[in-house]
């Protein structure tokens, strides 16, 4: 997409190529009644035979002629607009089918009238963020290795975006500060994505750290510290070490740092779980479960380009991103069923499945966030159980925590930013399961308790301490979510709208 334009007339008056028009179930045809007079004049009819009246998530396209050129029409249903039926994931999924109307016709200048913001309870601003983040996540597509042009979908277009007679000086600032906004949210996003679809051989543990190095070399307000394989060993984080032990690649641990005001300021820890592939390690995945294991990285991805916005909005907390990163793979060093690791806080897990690894890279992280800076909060977010996707399928993550009044924030978050997330209990007798006879827990479920997500969870839980903490298992939600229309198949970003809402409005 090549600008996001304010402007003050109607969209009429401007030469666009597609005109679009929100529209209401069973609207008022008198909203089209310029339309039909500067377009095409049997409009009316046309959208009476074709049956569309404005339902939610509905569309058609039609052609008009405006100033002897050929122009489209595109109508989007919103449904009935009262603020008990419509939400902002409604509008959500409108643009995203303006945005594959645009790119399937390839259209290259569009404008449509904002719609009330108050018919979805939110402010100009929020409403003009939410366009513009969506506008750029629906655009995304991963075609780096396409050589073929007609298999390239993405096309570049110009929105011209109309705004009320009636607004204020005050509104029209609002809304190009949440157009700015949204456009850096939506860049962080696809830039996640991209990380996530890369090949696996091209986005190394090593190539993936010297992306966080980078960040950190652009933004003045962000530090870097990577730790490597050798310094990892030597601090002692066995379960990072021993994740990696199969593998050619070197593991790293990445950390970047936000500080707003350490004296006085909350600590905010965000750790992501970076396995750049997961065959299994010698617990070997199935061959299909395989195809899709480049996407374990994206917790870390997704609190790297964090930071990234954390460096442009500058929140009044402090915000540490850990980012374990390591390849699970076989070979005749790999870490093996039965092997005993030994973590940064000093507790050991037998580790009876090889396949469990993210719980083991997470656990120093965890360990060493602790142990090294005074948090108020711990969140992780990991592609972690299969289990957890299964249960929730492709629209919630899990969560999973220590304090309610975390998890309840961040419930409350997932709904306005469209992360959505479901809470799944943390009851102690799940930690029966986890108990090794030889020593302090094993990486896996006893399978007798089932409920793999919630176990998984427990493990965790041995390296926050006391700190408030959330879990969030994404592994349902990171990859391949069908049937939404801003999204297409590969990575989709998720967690970076739930975190940006949840620190900038941190209390």
């Amino acid at each position: 997409m090549r600008n996001i334009k304010i402007i003050d007339q109607d969209i009429l008056d401007q030469d666009l190529q597609g005109y679009v028009y929100f529209l209401s179930h069973n609207f008022d045809f008198a909203i089209l009644n310029k339309a039909c007079q500067q377009l095409y004049k049997p409009l009316k009819e046309a959208i009476k035979n074709r049956g569309f009246t404005g339902k939610s998530q509905s569309s058609l396209v039609l052609l008009g002629i405006n100033n002897d050129n050929p122009v489209y029409i595109i109508l989007l249903g919103l449904g009935d607009l009262d603020k008990k039926s419509l939400n902002i994931e409604d509008y959500r999924r409108t643009v995203g089918e303006l945005v594959k109307i645009a790119q399937t016709n390839k259209i290259k200048s569009i404008g449509f009238n904002m719609p009330d913001p108050l018919i979805m309870d939110i402010s100009y601003r929020r409403l003009a963020q939410e366009t513009s983040t969506i506008l750029h996540k629906a655009a995304y597509h991963f075609d780096k290795f396409i050589n073929s042009p007609e298999r390239k979908i993405k096309f570049d277009f110009d929105i011209f975006i109309s705004l009320p007679e009636n607004i204020s000086d005050i509104e029209k600032n609002n809304v190009k500060d949440g157009i700015n906004s949204g456009i850096s949210i939506g860049n962080a996003i696809n830039k996640t994505r991209y990380f996530c679809d890369m090949p696996p051989s091209e986005l190394t543990p090593t190539i993936f750290a010297n992306k966080a190095q980078e960040l950190a070399k652009e933004y003045e307000n962000l530090t870097c510290k990577i730790f490597n394989e050798s310094e990892i060993i030597e601090m002692g984080m066995g379960g990072l070490a021993g994740v990696s032990r199969g593998s050619t690649e070197e593991c790293k641990l990445a950390i970047l740092e936000y500080n707003y005001a350490p004296e006085y300021a909350p600590t905010v820890a965000i750790v992501g779980k970076g396995i750049t592939f997961d065959s299994g390690g010698l617990s070997l995945k199935p061959a299909k479960a395989m195809e899709s294991m480049k996407d374990d990285m994206a917790g870390a991805a997704v609190v790297i380009s964090v930071m990234e916005l954390i460096a442009q909005f500058k929140p009044k907390i402090n915000v540490i991103a850990l980012a374990p990163m390591s390849e699970n793979m076989p070979s005749g060093s790999a870490l093996k069923p039965g092997d005993i690791v030994r973590f940064y806080n000093g507790k050991t897990a037998e580790v009876l499945n090889t396949d469990a690894e993210g719980r083991l890279v997470l656990a120093d992280a965890l360990s060493y966030a602790v142990a090294n800076y005074n948090l108020s909060a711990i969140i992780d977010l990991a592609t972690l159980t299969g289990d957890c996707a299964h249960f929730l399928g492709p629209y919630y993550a899990g969560i999973m925590g220590n304090d309610q009044n975390l998890i309840q924030k961040i419930i409350q978050n997932s709904y306005k930013s469209g992360d959505r997330v479901w809470q799944l209990p943390l009851d102690e007798d799940y930690h029966k399961a986890i108990t090794s006879k030889i020593a302090d827990m094993s990486n896996i479920g006893n399978p007798l308790y089932r409920a793999g997500a919630i176990t998984a969870a427990f493990f965790l839980k041995n390296f926050v301490d006391n700190i408030p903490w959330v879990h969030i298992d994404t592994a349902g939600v990171a990859f391949n979510v069908p049937e939404i229309p801003y999204l297409k198949p590969g990575a989709t970003g998720y967690g970076i709208r739930l975190l940006i809402d949840l620190l900038m409005d941190w209390q």
